[in-house]
């Protein structure tokens, strides 16, 4: 079994939590990921069975992060 956790903080946590929190009940193949909200802070932890899918999901869920963050910017500013 192998895991990563990745920890965001700053204003765009919440946006990135309640965005990425319904992908959380359909497991990427081989992969199961919980999340943990903080105010300002998001704890996302994937474990797989290998790590050919502990990259997929990282990549996945980091690029979902990157875009809600991005779009809660532009909508901001």
């Amino acid at each position: 079994m192998r895991r990563a956790t990745i920890v965001l903080s700053g204003p765009d946590a919440g946006v990135v939590y309640r965005s990425l929190r319904p992908e959380t009940g359909r497991d990427v193949p081989k992969a199961r990921v919980s999340m943990r909200s903080e105010p300002n802070r998001l704890t996302l932890t994937i474990d797989a069975d290998d790590t050919g899918a502990l990259r997929a999901a990282v990549n996945s869920y980091l690029r979902w992060a990157d875009v809600a963050a991005r779009v809660r910017r532009e909508v901001t500013s």
